[in-house]
């Protein structure tokens, strides 16, 4: 929560490359802290590490959709930004594999196991140098138009990116009408405000849906579905594995089909197994099948997840604003999503034990009112720049709430005949 706040102004005063690259000493602390915990019997240095790695990890998930979707051409934005998700999914998968008790999960390994929270950090401190700085940020944010072309070429591997610089430009000339964004500024705006409500309804959509339960507490639930103990943490293994196959199928997706309906497809999956899932658990006791039907429900609730819900709020917030007001706009939507995480992650255990196989009707109902606030409010932002996104809510902004729809654009329709 506490980082999440601080990738906005991370991301503007150092960079996007440099914010992401300085993060990393943040990595490389948490991990020898939590690493040598056990060696030390030292459980404040197991809490402050903890903490430490969590501030990397609210930084890491602020900066790093921005400039993914900086650095990417509009019409493979949503592509490329999936693209986040998918480490983060890969990254779930393996620490379930790795903290197996055959491998690192027990009482003298695990030390080891979140020690190797440096290896990623490592790894990023020698391949960023590499990469170019967002070209937006270079001529938007500090006005190095030479430094920005220059990337462009680099990401482009083009030596004209005339189209792509002019486009820019008009963002330019736009951001230099007002001042810069700060997050109490953006908070009072009213013309910002509408994206905004949806950025932080888009967080809640995705952390308030019950994935954080069924993440956490996956193996508690499959064992009161009468799975085996030693069977259940095997079970567990296939919902991450589920999550790294659909957000792969969902990169060529996300700029052909759209944000908006694989959302609106995402959330109805869910509401629907969720439903045969409170079933299932509520006839476990009277129905030996119900077990196995468990698991095929928290599967296809995770297949759900992962086809909107789990990636597109993480793009989306990057995408509805412009380059300004972006760096607010994401500490704010993801101070939210870091805080409804806390949030489930803290009571669900409260809610499982008190509701019992009913656990899920409450995230039922907080997915259907999220379809409909989806379906009437979220416009499709697939292949449009940004400009032509902020310029949505800027003509609009006096308009009913029924009148905020997609604005095709001539950009938009070339993609589309291309595709």
């Amino acid at each position: 929560m506490i980082g999440s706040f601080s990738a906005g102004p991370v991301a503007n005063y150092f960079g996007r490359k440099r914010g992401l690259m300085l993060n990393n000493i943040l990595a490389l602390i948490g991990a020898v802290l939590m690493g040598f915990s056990n060696k030390a019997n030292s459980y404040e240095m197991l809490i402050i590490g903890r903490f430490v790695i969590g501030i990397n990890c609210g930084i890491n998930t602020g900066i790093v959709p921005m400039y993914l979707s900086e650095i990417a051409p509009f019409n493979l934005r949503g592509g490329i930004g999936v693209l986040n998700q998918l480490g983060v999914t890969f990254g779930i998968l393996l620490s379930q594999v790795l903290g197996l008790t055959e491998i690192l999960g027990t009482q003298t390994l695990w030390g080891i196991l979140l020690g190797l929270t440096a290896v990623p950090a490592i790894y990023q401190l020698i391949t960023l140098p590499f990469c170019p700085e967002s070209p937006r940020y270079l001529l938007i944010n500090i006005d190095e138009p030479k430094e920005a072309e220059k990337a462009l070429k680099l990401l482009r591997n083009t030596v004209n990116v005339s189209a792509d610089i002019s486009e820019m430009q008009v963002e330019y000339e736009e951001e230099q009408k007002e001042e810069k964004i700060s997050v109490l500024q953006l908070l009072k705006m009213r013309s910002l405000r509408l994206p905004l409500i949806i950025s932080v309804v888009m967080q809640l959509s995705q952390q308030l849906s019950g994935i954080t339960g069924v993440l956490y507490y996956s193996t508690s639930i499959f064992e009161d579905a009468g799975i085996e103990p030693e069977k259940s943490a095997y079970a567990t293994l296939s919902t991450g594995s589920v999550m790294v196959i659909m957000t792969i199928v969902t990169i060529p997706l996300m700029d052909r089909v759209g944000r908006r309906t694989l959302h609106l497809w995402g959330l109805a999956l869910m509401i629907l197994w969720a439903s045969i899932l409170t079933v299932s658990l509520a006839t476990k006791d009277s129905w030996e099948g119900s077990a196995y039907l468990s698991i095929i429900c928290v599967i296809a609730f995770v297949v759900g997840f992962a086809l909107g819900p789990g990636s597109i709020p993480w793009l989306i917030v990057a995408e509805l604003f412009s380059q300004g007001p972006r760096g607010a706009a994401i500490s704010v939507a993801f101070f939210i999503n870091w805080s409804a995480n806390f949030l489930v992650g803290l009571t669900f255990p409260l809610l499982q034990k008190s509701l019992d196989a009913y656990v899920f009707v409450i995230f039922i109902i907080l997915l259907v009112l999220f379809w409909l606030f989806t379906y009437k409010f979220l416009p499709e932002t697939r292949n449009k720049s940004f400009e032509e996104i902020s310029a949505i809510f800027r003509r609009n902004v006096n308009k009913p709430d029924s009148e905020y729809v997609s604005i095709p654009s001539k950009q938009a329709a070339t993609q589309d005949n291309k595709l």
